[in-house]
């Protein structure tokens, strides 16, 4: 399906830190992705996307460095009237974008949805190929016992499309 001719996707600005906020905390709230304080949002408001559908916020992501050669989507989540609409696809594809441009060679996500990446060009992955993600950060989360997010990958280097 062709993205929405009424959507842009772009970097975020300080102002939209409440929009990405509601988005987010909405599926924590369902169950559906981690929480994210909206102090955190505010730190890593560079690292984020919105899209926005006829100029209203429909969706965010970030992309967060974990070093030279890695990089994770995090926190993608998109309104529910905004859905099946190419939102998501499309903050990935500028995610992505950007890791390229940052000669990331590659980037991964932890989700509850991995079809959906898979869709977008990653792979199921051993979440244990990214220690700098388990170490930093997963091993301080309450789910890190009863971890239920599927690790994909996309791998960034030349012949990949």
């Amino acid at each position: 399906m062709p993205p929405d001719p009424g959507l842009s996707v772009a970097a975020a600005r300080p102002a939209d830190a409440e929009a990405i906020f509601a988005l987010v905390d909405r599926w924590a709230r369902a169950g559906e992705m981690l929480e994210r304080p909206l102090a955190e949002i505010h730190e890593a408001i560079r690292d984020f996307k919105v899209a926005r559908l006829d100029g209203a916020i429909a969706g965010c992501g970030s992309l967060r460095v974990l070093g030279a050669d890695l990089a994770e989507i995090r926190s993608l989540a998109v309104g529910e009237a905004s859905q099946g609409r190419g939102v998501g696809a499309a903050i990935v594809a500028a995610c992505v974008a950007d890791a390229r441009e940052l000669g990331i060679e590659r980037v991964f996500a932890l989700t509850y949805k991995p079809g959906f990446f898979e869709r977008q060009g990653f792979a199921v992955a051993n979440v244990m190929d990214f220690p700098q993600k388990v170490w930093r950060e997963c091993v301080r989360c309450p789910f890190f016992s009863d971890c239920r997010e599927i690790a994909v990958a996309r791998d960034l280097r030349a012949g990949d499309a």
